[in-house]
C-alpha cells in the first residue's frame, strides 16, 4: 500500500482529488489532512488535523505518508513561514515525494505578488531532499465570474492582456495523475492553462452568455484600482490590495497569457473551457 496525504481536503481543490482517488485503486491508502475534521468529506479513509504552521502536529500527521499533495495554504503574510514549516515538517516525517499546486510563472520579481510566495515555497521543496512535482496552476475558470461586482463588471488594469485560465477540476484531474504515480514525475514542473488566451472583455461576455446576466469590463487605470478597492475593502491590508491589483496587472503584461500543454499531455484530452467549466456549476 502506498499512502497518500492529501491537504485540503475539505476544500474545492483537495476534496475533488480525494473524491477522484478515493476507493478508485486497492493499491493507494488516503490520509486526508485537514485543519477540522468534522468537515473533511465522507469517504472511508484516515483523517488527521493540523495546519501548516504547526510543525509538532504537521509531523505527527505526515509520518507514514509516502506522497503528499499539497495544496497552497490561505493567502496572507504568514504563508511562506507556515509553507516553510510545513516542507520542514514532511521531510522530517519521511514524505518522499511531494506535489505542490504552484502558480504559473511562481518567481521573485512575478507581477502577481503572491508568486513570490509560490516561488519561495518551491525553493523550500528543492532545499528540502523530497521528490517533488509543481503544478503551476494559471488562475481558475471557475472564480473568473465572482471578479464581477453586483452589476457584472469586471473592473481592473488589464488592458488587452490575455488570461489562459484554467479548469479546476481539470488541475485536480491532473494531480490524481501525478499522484497514482510520481516517479513518472519527478521534478517535473507543468503549466496549468486552459485551451485559449482570453481578454477580460471576452471572458465577461461568454461568461454572461452562460449565465445568463450581463457582464462586461471596465479599464482602470492602477492608481484608480487602488483606490477603488481601498473604497470597497477599507479594512484590506497592503498586501491584499498589491495582490487584488497585481491580478490585473499580471494580464496586462502578459504574465498569464501563455498556453501550455501540460493538461493535454496529462489527460489525454484537451482542457476545459470556460463555457465547459461554468455549465457544470
Amino acid at each position: 500500500m502506498t499512502t497518500i496525504g492529501i491537504t485540503g481536503a475539505s476544500g474545492a481543490l483537495g476534496g475533488r482529488v480525494t473524491a477522484l482517488l478515493a476507493g478508485a485503486d486497492l493499491r493507494l491508502d488516503l490520509r486526508l489532512l485537514v485543519r477540522d475534521a468534522a468537515r473533511a468529506p465522507d469517504v472511508d479513509t484516515d483523517v488527521r488535523e493540523c495546519t501548516y504552521g504547526d510543525h509538532d502536529a504537521a509531523l505527527a500527521a505526515l509520518r507514514g505518508v509516502e506522497t503528499l499533495f499539497m495544496v497552497s495554504t490561505h493567502e496572507g503574510p504568514q504563508r511562506r513561514h507556515e509553507h516553510r514549516t510545513f516542507v520542514a515538517a514532511a521531510a522530517e516525517a519521511g514524505v518522499r515525494h511531494v506535489v505542490y499546486t504552484s502558480f504559473v510563472g511562481a518567481a521573485p520579481d512575478a507581477t502577481f505578488t503572491l508568486g513570490h510566495d509560490h516561488h519561495v515555497t518551491e525553493e523550500a521543496l528543492r532545499d528540502s531532499g523530497m521528490s517533488h512535482t509543481f503544478l503551476r496552476d494559471n488562475l481558475y475558470l471557475d472564480v473568473l465570474p465572482h471578479f464581477a461586482d453586483d452589476h457584472g463588471v469586471l473592473r481592473g488594469p488589464a488592458g488587452r492582456g490575455r488570461l489562459a485560465a484554467v479548469a479546476r477540476a481539470d488541475v485536480a484531474e491532473a494531480a490524481a495523475v501525478v499522484l497514482r504515480d510520481p516517479g513518472d514525475h519527478a521534478g517535473a514542473a507543468y503549466e496549468m492553462t486552459g485551451p485559449e488566451a482570453l481578454i477580460l472583455d471576452e471572458v465577461a461576455a461568454r461568461a454572461g452568455a452562460v449565465l445568463g446576466r450581463e457582464m462586461s469590463y471596465v479599464e482602470e487605470g492602477i492608481e484608480e484600482a487602488y483606490a477603488s478597492r481601498r473604497a470597497g475593502w477599507p479594512d484590506a491590508e497592503q498586501w491584499q490590495l498589491d495582490a487584488w491589483v497585481s491580478t490585473y496587472t499580471a494580464i496586462a503584461d502578459g504574465s498569464l497569457a501563455e498556453i501550455s500543454p501540460d493538461v493535454e499531455r496529462l489527460l489525454g484530452r484537451p482542457p476545459r473551457t470556460l463555457e465547459q467549466v461554468l455549465a457544470d456549476r
